[in-house]
């Protein structure tokens, strides 16, 4: 497949890329498979992971009280708490809007810290990294954005995504589903979205537009992108999922140039 080789012509010093199929095959990659990136937000699927992982042990229930009053598990997962983005001001009420809060996953990592009696950052070591094998992925920091990570140890986590065996098939599916359903937000990087619909932990991308992901992506595709350059997707419908990291902050360049990666992998899948 000659479109893995697009990132040799983005504006970036370093990229690294991996598609993988639904059996967990890598079926295509390029540039290094070893190489460490900062993660930044995708850091939140692999946090995300850790609370539903908690969800099926019974150390967290989905609805029971975390954040701002009224809010819940659920509600910080969907970014329908209340809290502002970079801090625990409350703006809305809960379940009121999609307000993306890096305060409310901050808050997600304290909740597992007490119900847990251990570190967020070992919970989800113990709990995601080493079963899965993620030898070279670490958090040192915030749950919301301070991971780094490789795509070797991403592609690993991008087949659980499609054939999950940490979780039960319908947590996944669940938590791949809309949460508060029809709430308006600000999806960063892309302005307003009338239905900025998000499930638990993962961006869906149903009908936003402009949107990160391609033309040719499927409603189902979910993931979630970083700040960093980094993204990872899952489309369903196509049977595979992608892995990008970057060294080069997301900008106009990423915008431009991700959806249209994105379209091309599609079409070598199909083709």
């Amino acid at each position: 497949m000659d479109s893995v080789t697009q990132i040799d012509q983005w504006p970036v010093a370093n990229a690294s890329t991996a598609l993988i199929g639904k059996d967990g095959t890598v079926l295509d990659a390029h540039g290094s498979q070893k190489r460490p990136y900062r993660l930044a937000s995708v850091t939140k699927l692999l946090s995300a992971y850790a609370v539903l992982v908690a969800v099926e042990e019974g150390a967290l229930e989905l609805d029971q009280p975390a954040g701002p009053e009224g809010s819940t598990v659920r509600h910080l997962l969907a970014h329908c708490s209340g809290y502002d983005f970079g801090d625990r001001t409350v703006r809305f009420a809960p379940g009121a809007r999609r307000l993306y809060s890096n305060a409310g996953f901050d808050v997600l990592g304290e909740t597992l810290e007490h119900a847990a009696g251990m570190p967020f950052a070992d919970y989800l070591r113990e709990g995601v990294l080493e079963p899965l094998g993620m030898s070279a992925t670490e958090l040192n920091g915030s749950p919301a954005y301070a991971a780094t990570s490789t795509v070797a140890d991403l592609a690993r986590f991008a087949a659980e995504l499609q054939q999950p065996r940490l979780l039960d098939p319908t947590t996944l599916a669940a938590a791949t589903t809309v949460e508060y359903p029809g709430l308006a937000g600000v999806l960063p990087g892309f302005g307003r979205q009338q239905h900025n619909d998000w499930g638990l932990g993962f961006e869906i991308r149903n009908g936003k537009s402009p949107h990160w992901t391609g033309s040719a992506s499927s409603p189902d595709t979910f993931g979630h992108f970083g700040q960093s350059g980094t993204f990872l997707w899952v489309d369903p419908a196509a049977g595979a999922a992608c892995v990008v990291l970057t060294d080069r902050d997301f900008g106009p360049w990423a915008a431009e140039a991700w959806p249209v990666y994105t379209d091309a992998l599609l079409a070598d899948l199909t083709g």
